[in-house]
């Protein structure tokens, strides 16, 4: 079996317990492949926890959870040192951040500086704690929630760690026909507990390798600047996208055609990601609100910027 279809395995499994969600299904399993991080907004009760540890369950890797709450410290993420009088030495007793996958829960209601401790680890993947740096397990994928209706008690993310999140992703409320199958299939217990691990790190290392041999056009990574080069030209936009944010739109979209089982890149693929990868890194000037406005102003730059029209197929640069 190739890497591509035991990952296409993986997305099966998944869809054992999330009912109407293959696209964001999809886009979770690109971020994972391109080795970046996924931010889900959604109102309560949408499946966000849940589609994190159905992954889990699909991987046979380690996976933490914490519930971020305005008490919670760096140290409980990265974890500490700690004295011991028998030995008379400082023991490093590492924080539950050092997993393959980590549910972030509710990132928002931690405070700045616990938010902070995260930063290092999803852009270095390591974490330097005492003058000692130590690396994460390969790979490692954060998954991190937040509820964008209840503000009270609440610390919005900043910019500087907004965009260490590869995509910004919402589930979105079910349609009736999508409801009733959610209602049969949880009408007996356990169909989480169900979902059993079919894939290790392994398969996640083979994929990647596979993925570096995916090809990008030169008229499609031009297409790629002069969208990002777009919402750097706008008066309603204060940031646009840095290049962290292009590298991040390059790298998603050679994993999604390596998904979909192409060796190339199309402009599909890039218009498909561009929302989920770029829309919340734009800083809007204070006249517009967040959320929806820069999904809008994205949604106008790419219906305005030309899409090359070739053979990518056979122009593999």
């Amino acid at each position: 079996m190739t890497a591509r279809e035991e990952i296409l395995g993986i997305e099966t499994n998944m869809k054992k317990v999330m009912v109407g969600c293959d696209e964001v299904i999809r886009l979770v399993m690109t971020a994972l492949l391109t080795g970046g991080h996924v931010l889900l907004e959604d109102l309560p009760g949408t499946g966000k926890t849940t589609l994190a540890k159905t992954l889990a369950r699909s991987l046979d890797m380690t996976y933490q959870r914490i519930q971020f709450t305005p008490d919670l410290l760096p140290t409980d993420i990265t974890g500490l040192s700690v004295y011991s009088q028998a030995e008379g030495t400082f023991t490093f007793r590492p924080g539950p951040v050092f997993t393959n996958i980590l549910l972030a829960d509710e990132i928002n209601r931690a405070t700045p500086r616990t938010q902070s401790g995260l930063l290092e680890c999803m852009e270095e993947k390591q974490v330097t704690a005492d003058g000692a740096t130590r690396p994460l397990p390969v790979p490692f994928f954060v998954i991190a929630t937040q509820n964008p209706i209840e503000t009270s008690g609440t610390f919005p993310l900043p910019e500087a760690q907004l965009d260490r999140f590869l995509m910004k992703l919402s589930i979105g409320l079910p349609d009736p026909e999508s409801e009733v199958r959610i209602m049969e299939r949880f009408l007996s217990e356990g169909v989480l507990e169900s979902v059993s691990p079919i894939a290790d790190d392994q398969v996640i290392e083979r994929a990647r390798e596979e993925i570096r041999s995916v090809t990008v056009s030169g008229d499609l990574m031009q297409y790629i600047a002069q969208i990002v080069s777009a919402t750097r030209k706008r008066t309603d936009v204060e940031a646009g996208v840095s290049p962290r944010g292009t590298l991040a739109l390059l790298h998603a979209s050679r994993s999604l055609a390596f998904l979909e089982g192409r060796d190339f890149v199309t402009p599909e693929d890039i218009k498909r990601l561009a929302l989920p990868v770029l829309a919340h890194r734009l800083v809007l000037t204070r006249r517009y609100g967040a959320g929806s406005g820069q999904r809008s102003v994205m949604e106008e730059i790419l219906s305005r910027v030309p899409v090359p029209t070739e053979n990518f197929a056979g122009d593999k640069k």
